[in-house]
């Protein structure tokens, strides 16, 4: 048996549906130090660094489908989704929830 890494033991929030992501599209997203505990903490919706590290951020870090449903918007996640970096393992679980973002990752990916 190989050795398994932190992610490949951790739980993922993936929401029911996408239509649940209503979180801005425009502003400033502040997020709290549950999701983000890093110095910089606001983000940009204008930006498009901070709008794929606020999204990579999110989906890695919530605990809760209200979280995902806060502060993602699936309009904008459907158009950032090729472009974020993500664990393998987050990818698959979206990605079999939702095909409609993308190719599904093989075991390696």
């Amino acid at each position: 048996m190989g050795h398994r890494g932190y992610a490949d033991i951790r739980p993922y929030m993936v929401p029911g549906t996408l239509g649940a992501l209503v979180g801005p599209v425009t502003g400033v997203v502040e997020l709290p130090t549950a999701l983000d505990w890093g110095p910089k903490r606001a983000y940009r919706l204008d930006s498009d660094s901070d709008r794929r590290v606020l999204y990579e951020t999110v989906i890695r870090e919530a605990a809760r489908a209200e979280q995902l449903a806060e502060y993602l918007n699936a309009g904008l996640l459907v158009r950032l989704w090729p472009r974020l970096w993500l664990p393998p393992q987050v990818k698959r679980l979206w990605l079999a929830r939702f095909p409609e973002l993308g190719p599904v990752l093989g075991p390696a990916a």
